[in-house]
């Protein structure tokens, strides 16, 4: 169903150029997950250097300008650009070609660097996070280049290489590079659609830090014979602490957590209620139970509210067997998300401030930020990237697309919009079932096309806007 609002149409012969092309875009993407550019691990330096390499010869093959790293200290991103399209906007193309870790091995199906196709599905480590989608935002551009030597706007791509570990160069990268890189909104190709079944936009993501604790109890381990019973048990102090964090219904119970955080407006409970979602198939899917903040419902909790998680504890003796020994160290990780209004250092050191009171005599605590954070983002209802987002999603569906935010974050949000004054649209065409971060991640092969006909309509929709007007919302 057409929308009679779309102001423009995208060239039938781009659109006829990117369906001849779906087999070597399919086979590029399949050489694109083959690299296991794991962000992580020094070990994998060498594919990161071979990602950069692949990228670089892509862009320049398409015939984009300028194409270069951009180095801030850590892996550098990729970049390139064409600017043939004066009084037209100009966009930066976002994606990152790092992926989590495979592990556990022992639990995938097919090779994670082996791309696979199995009923209809591409899987793979980085198929859905996030190398299908940029495969999709790429194929546009080069399609638009091939078949009419020009785009519908000006387009600067950066491709990052540290979104997996938070992007701790990002911020370096951005100050050393601010005149290349400025213009007028982003496109971003992570992110990711929240519903097979409804269009949607993002327009927000929650902001995240993470913070490592270590608790001392003694100067040493101790002989659980000779000192059980009479002194403190390292790992059961921090698991005292640990559970200390929420209250018994699930609320977060750290003193001043909660402050600065925005409360909901009507419009975002209308647009989480008119979103499908089966809370019951949410948690059963997974086979979790419910646990959370009272009040809020659970798509409500995971996207709109801040959080606090423990994400590993760890201490004394995990090898095969016993050994009768009272730990004297602990450790745990914990992470949070915050909503707009909060402020990622603020948080932690509540946290912080928190564990801190509730220390036992004789322990002693000391902290490792290990990630100071990134802000939560929100793209303005009234900006030219989502009227025009609206606009193509409504043609192409002919339903209205319900605003959502992430429960997620994505740094460059925010990032971008602090340090260079624009807006970011996160228009990645995976889906939340396609198991990002875990094994037999896996990304639809109908999303190409469906994303790279959705691509090409919102640059020709963008192309309309003044570029003026994305400075003004």
């Amino acid at each position: 169903m057409k929308n009679p609002d779309m102001k423009s149409t995208t060239p039938d012969a781009v659109l006829a150029h990117l369906d001849a092309r779906q087999g070597e875009a399919l086979d590029w993407l399949k050489q694109f997950l083959r690299i296991p550019s794991v962000s992580a691990d020094p070990a994998f330096a060498p594919s990161m250097e071979d990602a950069r390499q692949f990228l670089l010869q892509r862009l320049t093959q398409m015939g984009l300008q300028q194409v270069q790293l951009l180095d801030g200290g850590g892996e550098p991103a990729v970049y390139g650009e064409w600017l043939g399209a004066p009084g037209r906007p100009t966009l930066v193309i976002y994606g990152h070609y790092d992926v989590q870790p495979p592990d556990p091995l022992a639990l995938w199906r097919t090779p994670p660097f082996e791309p696979t196709e199995i009923d209809g599905c591409l899987y793979g480590r980085g198929t859905s996070d996030v190398k299908g989608s940029t495969t999709v935002a790429l194929e546009v551009v080069a399609a638009y280049l091939a078949v009419q030597g020009r785009c519908p706007v000006n387009i600067k791509v950066f491709l990052e290489g540290e979104e997996e570990t938070g992007s701790p160069s990002l911020l370096q990268v951005v100050a050393a590079h601010r005149e290349l890189l400025g213009a007028d909104g982003v496109l971003s190709a992570d992110g990711g659609r929240a519903s097979a079944l409804v269009p949607t936009i993002n327009t927000g993501a929650r902001g995240s830090a993470l913070i490592d604790v270590h608790l001392r109890s003694a100067a040493k381990d101790l002989h659980s014979g000779r000192y059980g019973g009479a002194v403190r048990n390292a790992l059961h102090e921090m698991a005292a602490l640990i559970a200390s964090l929420h209250d018994s219904a699930g609320r977060v119970a750290v003193e001043g957590f909660f402050d600065g955080a925005t409360p909901l407006t009507p419009q975002q409970r209308d647009d989480v209620a008119a979103f499908p979602y089966d809370e019951a198939a949410f948690f059963s899917d997974v086979g979790a139970s419910p646990r959370g903040e009272p009040g809020y419902s659970a798509r409500e909790r995971i996207t709109l509210r801040p959080a606090l998680d423990l994400n590993g504890l760890w201490g004394g003796y995990t090898g095969q067997g016993g050994k009768t020994i009272i730990p004297c160290e602990a450790h745990a990780k914990l992470s949070v998300r915050i909503v707009e209004g909060q402020s990622a250092s603020a948080v932690l050191q509540a946290v912080e401030q928190h564990l801190r009171r509730h220390c036992p005599p004789g322990c002693s605590l000391s902290f490792e930020v290990q990630n100071a954070g990134s802000p939560a983002s929100t793209l303005p209802a009234t900006h030219p990237l989502v009227s025009a987002a609206s606009a193509v999603l409504q043609a192409r569906s002919g339903q209205r697309p319900i605003h959502v935010r992430l429960g997620a974050s994505v740094p460059i949000t925010a990032l971008f919009q602090q340090s260079l004054g624009i807006h970011t649209l996160m228009f990645g065409y995976n889906l939340p079932d396609e198991d990002v971060h875990a094994p037999n991640e896996f990304f639809r092969l109908a999303s190409l096309r469906e994303g790279m006909q959705a691509w090409a309509m919102l640059l020709e929709e963008l192309g309309t806007r003044a570029p003026a007007d994305f400075h003004q919302a």
